[in-house]
């Protein structure tokens, strides 16, 4: 390639070279005509002809200096390559969403949610004890801290509130919260209540232990399953492994395994005896066995030490996407009311035209001008830039589709109906037309948002299937009785002088 650039190079010098000599022999040839003359008229000549050769390929020097210069390419965007990275990619994304946002105090809430995510990075590690009550999630912290620290029994709903504990694991450089929660699956409103805020705060975790004491229930495994469709990490703790013989201990931990794996792995999942049951002594009395948490203090050992850091991020990556989701949908409501608004008062303002000056026919696409308009403000609405010119062809394009569908007609008859028991005959003869019409310019305007909601785009079905959708949306019961009582109530304003 640089050979051919050479060669290239060299031929367009040579023609250079050759252009200047042809130019130069009619210069003096030139000046020679006119020293025959005049000396001095021809040395003026022929120098005004230099300088503003020479001025001109001065400009043209300058002009051409951006495309002279070597191009420096523009290095390409790279997907975070790290999930910290990725988090504090997506919390900037989910910052700019927040400020868009109109609603005061909505937009203060999320701002200090997003706030408080930004300054979490170096928190400590929080592992969440989740599962169902009176199968041991108190137990387990009293046995991993080493001390009593919450109150243990045998009757469901013992950890009425979530109680939060200060750990440490040797030659692990962060600092570990332990957090008791509510049991889950419990009766009655109270236990509902509890249980809401322990998947909050399961949701919220960087490791989840979530703790059962035998094979798993339908309840159970539905939340298990909801937590890691989530994403979120976990391990899997069978308490209580003292009742059961050695087999059955080896049986109920393959049935465990084979209902998590994957996602889990096979070491995920662990069984301990946080408070095993006492044993009787020979010659009367009980002896009280010690906690054997070693699988489950091996398991989060290896988990912390390897995945610690990443735990934090993915869980920081995680809460930022659920407050991105929290901030795009108070965006996308924001938009809506703006975007009903927008479409209240072009659908009346056509409908009143319509009214006023009524033409031979319901012919919808004679309004396609008036609507343009109204798909000009819907994008910006929604963060496009669509001119006056793309909106009378988008316009144009949904009129005609209506009609092909076959709405203007249903539509009439449907309005005429609505009508009969509203107005007078003469009366809503004269209305029907430009009633239709703000009908008609309801489904159109409807439709536009779900075109701009989608990025300037159909869909996969096409520009029918979104208006047919609107039409059949705008025909429930509920919403063409309020738009028929708001109809019967602006006829009186379209021409009130008139029988």
């Amino acid at each position: 390639m640089a050979r051919w650039r050479w060669i290239v190079s060299l031929v367009g010098l040579v023609l250079v070279l050759a252009a200047l000599l042809v130019l130069v022999d009619g210069l003096l040839r030139f000046y020679g005509v006119l020293a025959l003359v005049s000396p001095l008229l021809a040395r003026l000549v022929v120098g005004g002809i230099v300088v503003a050769g020479l001025g001109a390929l001065g400009y043209g020097l300058y002009r051409l200096r951006p495309f002279l210069r070597p191009r420096r390419r523009r290095p390409r965007p790279q997907a975070p390559r790290r999930p910290e990275e990725a988090a504090a990619a997506s919390l900037q994304a989910v910052q700019h969403q927040v400020d868009q946002i109109q609603d005061q105090v909505t937009r203060q809430a999320l701002r200090q949610k997003a706030q408080a995510l930004q300054t979490s990075s170096d928190r400590a590690l929080t592992l969440t004890v989740f599962g169902v009550g009176s199968a041991g999630k108190t137990a387990i912290i009293n046995a991993l801290l080493g001390q009593t620290v919450g109150e243990v029994g045998a009757a469901m709903g013992t950890t009425q509130t979530p109680q939060t504990y200060a750990w440490q694991l040797p030659r692990l450089p962060r600092s570990l919260q332990l957090i008791d929660t509510p049991g889950i699956a419990e009766v009655g409103v109270s236990g509902t209540e509890r249980e809401q805020v322990a998947r909050e705060l399961a949701a919220a975790a960087d490791l989840i232990l979530f703790v059962v004491d035998d094979d798993l229930r339908q309840a159970e495994y539905a939340v298990l399953q909801g937590l890691m469709a989530m994403g979120k990490r976990l391990l899997l703790v069978l308490n209580k492994a003292d009742r059961y013989p050695e087999a059955d201990l080896a049986a109920l931990l393959d049935r465990l395994r084979s209902r998590l794996v994957p996602p889990l792995s096979s070491d995920d999942v662990v069984a301990i005896a946080a408070l095993p049951q006492p044993l009787p002594q020979v010659g009367g009395g009980w002896l009280q066995m010690r906690p054997n948490l070693r699988p489950l203090q091996a398991r989060l050992v290896d988990v912390l030490r390897e995945e610690g850091e990443t735990l934090i991020a993915d869980n920081l990556l995680l809460q930022t996407e659920q407050l991105g989701a929290a901030a795009r949908q108070q965006i996308d409501t924001q938009r809506q009311a703006e975007a009903e608004a927008i479409i209240d008062r072009y659908q009346w303002l056509g409908a009143g035209a319509i009214a006023i000056t009524p033409l031979p026919g319901l012919d919808f696409l004679a309004t396609a001008a008036i609507n343009a308009q109204m798909v000009v403000e819907l994008s910006q609405v929604y963060g496009g830039e669509v001119s006056l010119e793309e909106g009378k062809a988008l316009a144009l394009s949904v009129a005609k589709t209506l009609t092909g569908l076959g709405v203007v007609k249903g539509t009439v008859d449907l309005l005429a109906l609505g009508l009969q028991t509203n107005l007078a005959t003469v009366v809503a003869g004269r209305a029907l037309k430009g009633i239709s019409g703000a009908y008609l310019t309801r489904i159109a305007g409807k439709s536009f948002v779900e075109y701009f909601r989608q990025n300037q785009s159909w869909g996969d079905d096409g520009m029918g299937a979104v208006v047919e959708q609107q039409f059949r949306l705008n025909q429930r019961d509920a919403v063409m009785k309020a738009f028929i009582q708001e109809a019967v109530d602006r006829v009186a304003t379209w021409a009130p002088d008139q029988p």
